[in-house]
């Protein structure tokens, strides 16, 4: 056995080591079952959802409820292009920005350039609710409320995307830079030509995190669009709440054919993710 051999502290740290393992097994369980249910009652009938204890796998599988999504009278195509198009430009805006933001206040030696990043990081304390009257004003005043603009650039800038790529630029040793000084650089080239293909990992790492939150994004969409034909997947699933009923059904085969483009990125980008939070860290 694995145990023999090992002293007394050895049997403890591998017991320390299976306690956390189960912990962590037991939480990992309980944060996937909700999706497992969303899944399972997406291909049930309307009688199966409620009932107890839960049948995980249905007793008859129906696919009505996934092709109403793409083919109903209301159908999803036209959330998920929107949905899309928000998110894709958004993410793409935010990460060029937050990148270009994060050079400078960590390699442009500029006076108060340390106490403007403070004043800047303080503006996470802000809750975003606080800003929906003054946005909705300005949005009225220059014409992009109730079009996609007025999501998509707000979401271009981030707070925590400048901080996190302030985080990797600091660690980027400034000998890559000086160099390029000597040999005549400027910033832009050193930025496009040195800085940002060394900052693939954590680029990649905010394009997923920010996608995934402009994706999921539901209050501006509710207070910033009105029209439907510009509504995103967050607000389509409204169409399940009906007058009298909920079609829990319905609702559930959208919000799985909602998680798939996350997923996707999540594949693609996940071997960015582990090394991108790590070089990311803060320091203490």
């Amino acid at each position: 056995m694995r145990l023999k051999g090992l002293g007394r502290e050895g049997i403890r740290r591998e017991a320390r080591k299976i306690i956390y393992t189960a912990i962590m097994s037991f939480f990992a369980i309980m944060m996937v079952l909700p999706f497992i249910w969303m899944i399972s009652t997406s291909f049930k009938t309307p009688a199966e959802v409620f009932e107890f204890p839960i049948q995980w796998i249905p007793s008859q599988i129906v696919l009505d409820h996934h092709v109403n999504v793409w083919t109903g009278d209301q159908s999803f195509v036209p959330y998920y292009l929107n949905s899309l198009k928000i998110s894709i430009i958004s993410t793409i805006g935010a990460t060029f920005l937050s990148a270009l933001a994060a050079y400078g206040f960590s390699r442009v030696e500029f006076k108060g350039r340390d106490g403007l990043f403070l004043v800047y990081l303080s503006m996470m304390m802000i809750p975003p609710q606080v800003l929906f009257v003054p946005k909705f004003i300005m949005f009225e005043k220059v014409g992009i409320y109730n079009t996609h603009w007025a999501l998509i650039l707000p979401g271009m800038f981030t707070i925590f995307g400048v901080f996190m790529m302030r985080q990797f630029f600091m660690s980027v040793p400034r000998d890559i830079s000086e160099a390029a000084f000597i040999d005549g650089a400027g910033h832009f080239r050193i930025f496009f030509r040195l800085i940002l293909p060394l900052a693939k990992p954590a680029l990649a790492t905010l394009a997923i995190i920010d996608f995934s939150w402009h994706w999921n994004n539901y209050e501006d969409a509710l207070v910033f669009l009105v029209d439907q034909d510009l509504y995103t997947v967050p607000l389509g699933l409204q169409n399940f709440i009906l007058e009298f009923n909920i079609d829990y059904n319905g609702m559930m085969a959208a919000a799985t054919a909602g998680i798939v483009p996350m997923i996707i990125v999540f594949l693609i980008g996940q071997r960015f993710i582990i090394q991108g939070i790590s070089n990311t860290a803060v320091k203490g």
